[in-house]
């Protein structure tokens, strides 16, 4: 029987798309599924699909931090204490960069997605800005090269790498963050949004709920 197969989409803009990385990336009731992640551009999914941002509706902006820091402490997930300032940054350059290292270099993107995640979810420092971006991936690829890889991000090149990972998640049916692109090992394919969804993410792929620790004993 085929191993349950799990596709990430993620944006470094989004706390839940965090949120939902950190537990795949450490939780081991993922070890039994083959996991790929793929950077998009949140914003290009939001205006394609006409979707309005949570901090622009009333009550759910302020809501939707309460809800936040609640699915990071169920899963003891380390994450900035406050908004950082300048929310929402324009992730184009990280989510560029990203794509361009999902390319190149495939093995090395779960770190450099970890780095940038820290960074800015943790540390909050302004992940706009390219000299940032650089400087987060200088623990993964080394100075130099990250330096270099943050430098194409203006390529016309990396630029349609990102616009089409934006593209497929958009026929996969997202229309927001985190998406799960999810196929069980009978082969049959569904798709979740959201880190609420976690419960029913990990029943679909048949995997162990009680390895997942108190963080998934919990979910419906």
């Amino acid at each position: 029987m085929a191993r349950p197969k799990l596709t990430l989409y993620l944006d470094i803009v989004s706390p839940f798309a965090y949120i939902a990385f950190y537990v795949v990336q450490n939780n081991p009731i993922f070890k039994r599924c083959d996991v790929t992640y793929v950077p998009i551009f949140l914003g290009g999914v939001m205006q394609a699909c006409g979707n309005t941002p949570p901090i622009k509706i009333r009550n759910k902006d302020r809501w939707i931090g309460l809800e936040r820091d609640r699915w990071a402490a169920r899963f003891n997930i380390p994450i900035i204490a406050t908004v950082p300032e300048g929310f929402p940054p324009n992730t184009l350059t990280s989510g560029r960069t990203l794509a361009l290292i999902e390319r190149d270099h495939p093995s090395q993107l779960h770190a450099a997605y970890s780095a940038l995640y820290k960074t800015y979810w943790v540390d909050g420092q302004p992940i706009q800005k390219p000299e940032i971006v650089a400087s987060a991936l200088d623990s993964v690829f080394g100075k130099a090269e990250a330096e270099k890889l943050v430098a194409r991000a203006s390529e016309a090149e990396v630029k349609k790498l990102l616009n089409g990972n934006t593209e497929l998640a958009l026929q996969s049916g997202a229309f927001g963050l985190p998406w799960f692109e999810c196929t069980n090992s009978e082969g049959v394919k569904e798709g979740f949004w959201g880190v609420d969804h976690f419960g029913q993410v990990v029943e679909f792929l048949g995997l162990e709920r009680r390895e997942g620790g108190e963080g998934f004993r919990s979910l419906l």
